[in-house]
């Protein structure tokens, strides 16, 4: 069952393309919210029955990694479409689609009636495929593409009424503030990514704690590297100092 994980992200990345390109073109609300939920629930069904599959299994059996099609092979950078399937990923990826299922179902009747409901489902459907691609990414450089992706649906949410003015500024202004805000610390991310290639000359995550275990006490790699990720870390959950966007983004 583990080998259906892709289903998993499918699901919601169906649900993004044929609202996003179609919706318009459907007048009927329900077809277009249903859908969109139902993707995400389906998601939700599939790695479900993943997290059955792996807490039938011994405990040091209870890890695969699926791999679909490689990414980026050149020189020493070898990065591939692949998913870490475990207990912890399964069970985060559980909590998004299950909590995204929730939300995709509630938006149904507080989206009545907006003119954007069907661009608004789709934004939600991206919303969860990224952060399926965020807790289920292999290696760092796929999770950073999902941690991207976060970014970019978050921006494009908080300034969904992008054409409604507020007493102090408008949403388009709130979601420019916190796309800029979020790429400062991503910055720091994407920092810390480069050093994890210098030194450990990989970015997939079996080698590259392979290697961090082995290291001498003293050595500062592991310190500036985690330094660099808390920094895109802060960014966002909207930590000191880069909470500000926080306040205008909930307004």
């Amino acid at each position: 069952m583990h080998s259906y994980i892709g289903l998993s992200l499918l699901f919601p990345l169906i649900g993004f393309i044929i609202n996003g390109l179609f919706g318009w073109r459907i007048k009927n609300e329900k077809i277009i919210g249903w859908f969109g939920s139902l993707t995400v629930g389906a998601s939700f069904v599939v790695s479900f029955l993943i997290y059955l599959e792996l807490i039938g299994l011994p405990f040091y059996e209870r890890k695969f990694i699926v791999e679909y099609l490689s990414w980026i092979k050149t020189g020493g950078l070898d990065v591939s479409f692949s998913y870490l399937v475990d207990p912890l990923s399964i069970l985060m990826a559980m909590v998004v689609t299950g909590v995204g299922f929730l939300i995709h179902v509630y938006s149904i009747g507080y989206m009545h009636g907006d003119k954007g409901f069907a661009r608004f489902f789709a934004y939600l459907n991206l919303f969860i495929f990224m952060m399926l691609t965020l807790v289920l990414a292999d290696n760092y450089l796929l999770m950073f593409l999902g941690w991207e992706g976060v970014g970019l649906c978050s921006y494009l949410l908080i300034g969904f009424w992008y054409d409604k003015p507020f007493e102090k500024m408008t949403t388009s202004d709130a979601g420019r503030k916190a796309f800029i805000v979020n790429r400062i610390g991503d910055f720091g991310f994407l920092l810390g990514l480069f050093l994890m290639y210098k030194y450990f000359g990989s970015l997939n995550f079996n080698t590259v704690f392979s290697i961090a275990d082995k290291l001498q006490a003293g050595d500062t790699t592991v310190f500036w590297i985690t330094l660099l990720l808390f920094v895109g870390a802060t960014g966002k959950s909207a930590q000191i100092p880069l909470y500000v966007w926080l306040p205008d983004a909930m307004a």
